[in-house]
C-alpha cells in the first residue's frame, strides 16, 4: 500500500498539469462545504451572543382576548390563576405579575421629560434577569407590599433626565392617563442588551403601588413565569398553551413567548439553510470525481505497456487493481487537505470582514474530507477494474 502511494505521487509530479486540473474538483468542493457549514457555525453562535443568557428560563404570557359573538375569550391573570398554574405545571420555579402603562416622565428643576413604558412589579422580578444597578436599591417586598411611591429607571432614560448622574433621591414627575404622582427614584439599572425587554428605556415601579392608585384591579396584563431549567422551554411552552386552552376551551386564548424558544428556532433555520447550501456545494465533489475518472481512464490507456509487465512478472489482478485505486485516492486525499485549509482560511477572512466570531466546524471537515476520500475511491474504482482486467499479452503488444 505504501509502495502504490509513493509510486501515485511519483506519477503525480510527472503529469504536474492534469493532477492539478484533477485536484481542483474536490479542493473546491470541500472548500466551499467548510466555508458555509463555518459561517451557519458562526451566524448561530452570534444569534446565542446577540440575546445572551439572560432570560432564557422565562416564558411570557399574555391574554388573547379572542371574541366568540359578543363575549370576550381570555383569561383573568389573578392570583387564582397563578396557583392553579403552579400546581398544574411542573418544572416551574416562580411566577412574576406584571402591568404596563404609559407615561410621562419629568424632572422639576430642569422641566425635561420623556415619553416612555412603565412596568409595574413584583418583587425579585428585575434580579431574575440579572440586572444590576449603577446606583440605588431594587424594590422590598415592603415597597410592594405598601405600593411605595419609587422607581426605577433605565440607564438612557436617567442619563437624559439626569445628565449629571445622581438620579438616586431625586423627586421625579409621572404622569400616566392624566394623573400625576410624585415618585422617588430608587435606582437606576445598568445597560444590559439580550434580554426580553429593553430596560435601558423603561423605567419600573412597585406593582403594588399600581394596583392601589393607578389602576385598582388586581389582575396582571403579563404573566412572567420563570422555569427550572431553559432546556424544557419549549415542552413548557407547549403545557402552558394546553393549559390555558383547557381553562377556556378555545385555541390562542393566550399568546406564549419564550426566548430559548425563538433561539432555537432561529438557530434551527439557519442549521438547515446551511446544511441545504452544503449539499448543492458537495455537487462539485462530484463533478471533480467524475473528472478523476476520465483523468484515470486516461492513465490506464497511457500505462498499458507497465500493466502488461508486471502483469507479466507475476502481478495479480487485485494488485494492479489496488494500485491504481490507491493512485485515485491519493488526489481526492490531497485535494481534500488542501480543501480544509482552503476552506479555513476563507472562513476566517469572510467573518473578520462581517465581524463574526469564528467558529469553525469540524463535523463539516471530516465530513467534506471522508466523501472527498469515497468519490476517489468510487471514481477510480471503474479504471481500476479495467486496468486489472487487461491481457498483459494484449496490453504489450498495443504499445
Amino acid at each position: 500500500m505504501l509502495e502504490d502511494f509513493l509510486n501515485a505521487l511519483s506519477n503525480f509530479k510527472r503529469n504536474k498539469i492534469r493532477t492539478l486540473l484533477s485536484l481542483l474538483g474536490i479542493i473546491i468542493g470541500v472548500a466551499s462545504v467548510i466555508v458555509i457549514m463555518s459561517l451557519g457555525s458562526s451566524s448561530t453562535k452570534q444569534i446565542q451572543d446577540t440575546f445572551g443568557s439572560a432570560g432564557l428560563d422565562m416564558i411570557s404570557i399574555e391574554s388573547g382576548f379572542m371574541r366568540r359573538g359578543r363575549d370576550a375569550i381570555g383569561i383573568d391573570f389573578n392570583e387564582t390563576f397563578r396557583e392553579n398554574l403552579f400546581d398544574n405545571i411542573e418544572g416551574i420555579k416562580k411566577i412574576w405579575y406584571k402591568n404596563s402603562c404609559s407615561v410621562t416622565l419629568s424632572y422639576g428643576e430642569t422641566s425635561t421629560s420623556v415619553n416612555t413604558n412603565a412596568s409595574a412589579i413584583e418583587t425579585n422580578y428585575l434580579q431574575a434577569y440579572n440586572f444590576s444597578l449603577t446606583s440605588g436599591d431594587f424594590f422590598s417586598v415592603t415597597d410592594n407590599v405598601y405600593g411605595a411611591q419609587k422607581i426605577i429607571l433605565g440607564s438612557e432614560i436617567a442619563n437624559y433626565l439626569f445628565p449629571n448622574g445622581d438620579a438616586v433621591g431625586k423627586e421625579i414627575l409621572l404622569v400616566t392617563s392624566n394623573i400625576s404622582f410624585n415618585f422617588s427614584v430608587a435606582g437606576v439599572l445598568k445597560e444590559q442588551s439580550g434580554v426580553m425587554e429593553d430596560a435601558s428605556n423603561s423605567c419600573y415601579i412597585p406593582r403594588g403601588f399600581y394596583s392601589k392608585k393607578i389602576s385598582p384591579n388586581p389582575s396582571a396584563s403579563t404573566v412572567m413565569v420563570q422555569i427550572e431549567s431553559s432546556d424544557n422551554a419549549e415542552k413548557l411552552v407547549e403545557k402552558i398553551e394546553s393549559y390555558c386552552q383547557k381553562l377556556t376551551g378555545t385555541e390562542g386564548s393566550v399568546k406564549v413567548f419564550s426566548m430559548q424558544t425563538m433561539i432555537e428556532q432561529m438557530s434551527s433555520i439557519t442549521s438547515t439553510l446551511s446544511v441545504m447550501l452544503a449539499a448543492i456545494a458537495t455537487i462539485s465533489l462530484l463533478v471533480g470525481g467524475i473528472g478523476i475518472m476520465n483523468i484515470m481512464i486516461v492513465t490506464v490507456t497511457e500505462r498499458r505497456q507497465e500493466i502488461g509487465i508486471r502483469k507479466a512478472l507475476g502481478a495479480s489482478p487485485s494488485v494492479i487493481c489496488q494500485q491504481f485505486l490507491v493512485e485515485s485516492a491519493s488526489i481526492t486525499l490531497m485535494g481534500g487537505i488542501v480543501g480544509i485549509v482552503l476552506g479555513g482560511c476563507l472562513s476566517i477572512a469572510v467573518e473578520f470582514i462581517r465581524s463574526l466570531s469564528y467558529v469553525i466546524s469540524w463535523k463539516s471537515c471530516f465530513i467534506a474530507f471522508g466523501f472527498s476520500v469515497f468519490v476517489g475511491i468510487f471514481f477510480g474504482l471503474s479504471p481500476a477494474i479495467r486496468a486489472s482486467k487487461l491481457d498483459p499479452v494484449v496490453a504489450l503488444s498495443g504499445e
